[in-house]
């Protein structure tokens, strides 16, 4: 009989690229939770053999229906649509709420084996203790915590994309760090987190219980990040350090958000993706083909 995997945010980046990987697997059933079962990327994976379930992360009783049955739940929050609606602090308590009903819902599942949460950094302490998921003893023993490292993509967006200045003749990158800032990618992540979360199914006598996973694919600095785009890009570029203020008048709220990650960045450097005992990599696990940062910027359509 197969086994139900369960997709939080089926037709998200991360969520797709989780499917990818494991469509065709033998022995695999996928379940894809979405809002809105009949929006395009719903109805394409449905077409793949994709169950597509509607469920809302911010209430318990719906994700605890999508969960029923499943052997594997592969869990993400949303953040970035809260935040861009009410601002950062109803963004967290929000994103804190999801996490728990998901938690909670999945500490209900009776048929769960493995439970792969993708965050930033291990929840217990970057939140105080936020996250109520270590206290669900049985559900930290089948659990295994994903860090998603910096999205090749990000410099699509207006806060990271380098703008050109016409009297220069070079794209400018106003960033609040400079460019020795430390950045570790995980590349293109709508390929690369499905491949991590494959092996991590493949490998549960390493990746439980309750283990740290760091996907990624390569160190770089801001700098280096930036000399990348621009060899892809054929463009001059130009790194211009500015303030976290200044930063933060130019993109309002996001500038803050993205700024004090930087700046916590700069200041501590690749020990932000630390911090825990035997965090295992992508060679631990054997992960192959992956897709870089450069390959990634090749890929896509930058309307310069």
């Amino acid at each position: 009989m197969a086994k139900t995997v369960v997709v939080v945010g089926a037709t998200g980046g991360q969520g797709g690229s989780v499917i990818s990987a494991l469509l065709g697997r033998p022995g695999i059933h996928i379940r894809g939770i979405t809002r809105n079962i009949h929006s395009p990327k719903a109805q394409t994976l449905a077409a793949k053999g994709v169950e597509m379930v509607t469920a809302d992360l911010d209430n318990e009783s719906t994700l605890a229906k999508a969960f029923e049955g499943a052997s594997v739940i592969w869990a993400v929050t949303d953040f970035f649509e809260p935040f861009s609606k009410h601002g950062p602090e109803l963004a967290m308590e929000i994103e804190h709420n999801q996490g728990v009903n998901m938690a909670r819902a999945a500490s209900k599942t009776t048929t769960l084996e493995h439970y792969i949460w993708s965050t930033l950094a291990n929840p217990m302490k970057i939140s105080n203790g936020k996250y109520l998921i270590p206290h669900f003893e049985e559900l930290l023993k089948k659990t295994t915590f994903l860090w998603v490292t910096y999205f090749a993509s990000n410099l699509l967006l207006p806060l990271f994309l380098p703008n050109k200045l016409e009297s220069a003749g070079k794209y400018v990158w106003l960033q609040p760090t400079p460019p020795t800032t430390p950045v570790v990618a995980v590349g293109n992540q709508e390929k690369n987190v499905g491949i991590f979360v494959s092996a991590i199914l493949d490998h549960p006598e390493l990746t439980l219980p309750g283990k740290f996973v760091r996907a990624d694919t390569e160190s770089l600095t801001k700098g280096e990040l930036l000399e990348i785009w621009g060899r892809v890009t054929g463009k001059p570029t130009q790194y211009v350090q500015i303030s976290l203020d200044d930063f933060d008048s130019l993109f309002p709220q996001w500038g803050r958000e993205m700024g004090l990650m930087l700046k916590f960045w700069e200041e501590v450097g690749e020990k932000s993706w630390s911090g825990e005992e035997g965090i295992l990599s992508g060679n631990d696990l054997g992960v192959k083909y992956l897709e870089g940062v450069e390959e990634a910027f090749g890929h896509f359509d930058w309307n310069l």
